[in-house]
Parts: C-alpha cells; sequence; structure tokens
C-alpha cells in the first residue's frame, strides 16, 4: 500500500516539467522550473503558494486554511486526514501547477516581443 505522501508525489510528480526536492524544512517540494507550486511535511500538511485573493477565496471556501505558520501571508495550508484530503491536496497542486504554467507563457511570450 502506497502512502499518502508517495501518492500526492507521484501524481504531482508526473506533470509536465514538474520536480520534485527535499524542502529546506523537510518533506518534499514541487517545482515548475524556479517556481514554488507547494511542499508537503510528511503526511500530515501540504502548504501551497498563493496571491492573497485566491488564498482568500480557498480560505473562504474551505478548501484550505491560512497558513499554519505564517497566516498573513498568501500562503494556504491543507491538513491531510483522509482520502477526500488527499484528492483536494492534488486539486490545489494542479491550480498552482496551472498558475505556474500561465506566468510561464506570459513570460515567454513577452520574450519573444
Amino acid at each position: 500500500m502506497e502512502d499518502i505522501g508517495g501518492h500526492i508525489e507521484r501524481e504531482v510528480g508526473s506533470w509536465e516539467g514538474v520536480t520534485t526536492h527535499v524542502h529546506r524544512f523537510g518533506g518534499t517540494e514541487f517545482r515548475l522550473g524556479r517556481r514554488a507550486l507547494g511542499h508537503l511535511h510528511g503526511e500530515r500538511w501540504a502548504d501551497l503558494p498563493f496571491q492573497r485573493a485566491i488564498r482568500d477565496m480557498l480560505v473562504e471556501t474551505g478548501r484550505a486554511q491560512p497558513h499554519h505558520v505564517l497566516p498573513e501571508t498568501g500562503w494556504v495550508s491543507r491538513q491531510i486526514r483522509s482520502d477526500e484530503d488527499v484528492a483536494e491536496v492534488i486539486e490545489l497542486f494542479r491550480l498552482s501547477y496551472e498558475r505556474a504554467r500561465v506566468a510561464e507563457n506570459v513570460r515567454d511570450s513577452h520574450h519573444l516581443r
């Protein structure tokens, strides 16, 4: 049986361009290029960066909570306690990934001008 962290790491790490790294406070960090998509702290927590407006929407709708250490930033945290939480964490990483891909495409189009 695959552990929770391994399942999330396998899924998120399979997306085009995503690399995995050891996070400086432990756990696994996911990146697209140099941009951090977020990280896992073992099988208990996921932390992801968003713009403040997106962070506020995620918190307001109950999909995430303010970051457990830096609650006044755009970062969110999601505690992982169930299969439903695992699915939601993967969806949050997908949102972070899609935003990073859009930013990458915008940056690349500006370099072509």
